[in-house]
């Protein structure tokens, strides 16, 4: 008899269908005024450093996230519409420019911002935590 390991899913499946992207955001849990999510599939439990989760962002026009972020998981960022303004001060002014599409990954402990998003946009994002 052979032993039969158990793997449980990262996250359970989720079939094709049809993402409204005017309705269903949510405000980002402490993020700047302006920052909205819209939660895909998965979990991240940051206390327990495990988990994944998948969602995208949306940023409304005129948007400025003030600070720099700092996280221990990995986070990849695909920008889909709009524009991202990266590493501006904290009123928006400066920094790099970038269109959709374009794509970053942050391994843990990479800092990121200020933000700012004059014309707004919506970026997928992927964050989780990987072992050695």
């Amino acid at each position: 008899m052979t032993a039969t390991t158990s793997t449980r899913p990262l996250k359970p499946a989720v079939p094709f269908h049809l993402l409204d992207l005017e309705d269903g955001w949510d405000q980002v849990p402490g993020g700047a005024p302006g920052v909205q999510q819209k939660m895909l599939s998965g979990a991240l439990d940051e206390d327990e450093k495990t988990g994944v989760r998948t969602r995208l962002i949306r940023f409304q026009a005129g948007t400025v996230a003030p600070m720099v972020f700092l996280h221990d998981y990995w986070e990849e960022v695909y920008l889909l519409q709009g524009t991202l303004i990266t590493g501006c001060d904290e009123n928006g002014e400066g920094g790099e420019r970038f269109t959709g599409p374009c794509y970053a990954c942050r391994p843990p402990g990479t800092p990121h911002g200020p933000f700012h998003s004059p014309d707004g946009c919506i970026f997928f994002e992927i964050q989780y935590y990987a072992r050695d």
